[in-house]
């Protein structure tokens, strides 16, 4: 069986890998940060702890029966991690260090210290260093949701789809709506925005052309 004492250490552990993984997800204003990380940890890694002193107890437990509770029912908080905005999907990342966490967890609980802490390692390399080389040479641009309100006269959206054109990289949507009564228009546009073109640029542009009353850029 494992001591109270051997606990006590693994949840210390299982803490500060929790904190590591959880500073870097509160440092990029992610919605499950540091507490929610180390509670996490600290969480599952107690959870295996019991399964092995309860399956040692000679009762017939199975000691994978509370881990695997854990792995299916972490599930949720990851969903709750996930958000959506416009056509943009953001926490998905954070909702996969959340299911993996929980696995370090269960891993130091079990007494697999070198285990986590090298799973811990790569978790955060991955979450820095690949980050950051992914936005350089990877994905250099990001989804943008335009949202247009205007009145409508000849040339308009020639002069909105010719400037959203040299702003951007890729136009992958372009609604028109149009109110035949009072000649109002509204425009939907998806596109790829080059990550170093500033949103106030882009804003300035379209707001700048004639019948323009209304933008929303997400």
């Amino acid at each position: 069986m494992i001591s109270e004492l051997d606990i006590a250490l693994r949840l210390l552990v299982a803490a500060a890998l929790g904190a590591a993984v959880g500073i870097e997800r509160e440092r990029d204003n992610q919605p499950a940060g540091l507490r929610t990380h180390m509670i996490l940890v600290i969480g599952s890694a107690l959870a295996m702890c019991l399964s092995i002193n309860i399956a040692q107890l000679g009762t017939g437990g199975d000691p994978a029966r509370l881990a695997a509770q854990v792995v299916s029912g972490i599930g949720f908080l990851g969903a709750g991690a996930i958000l959506r905005y416009g056509f943009n999907v953001k926490g998905l990342t954070t909702a996969t260090t959340l299911w993996s966490m929980a696995i370090v967890g269960l891993a130091v609980g079990y007494g697999y210290f070198i285990i986590g802490i090298v799973a811990t390692a790569l978790m955060l390399i991955v979450l820095t260093l690949l980050n950051v080389l992914e936005k350089r040479f990877v994905r250099k641009s990001v989804t943008r949701y335009i949202s247009i309100q205007a009145a409508y006269h000849s040339g308009l959206i020639k002069s909105i789809r010719k400037a959203v054109n040299k702003l951007s990289d890729k136009v992958v949507s372009f609604t028109i709506q149009k109110n035949l009564k009072n000649k109002r228009i509204r425009i939907q546009i998806v596109a790829h925005v080059k990550r170093g073109e500033k949103l106030e640029d882009l804003t300035e542009v379209i707001s700048n052309i004639e019948g323009v009353r209304g933008l929303k850029v997400e």
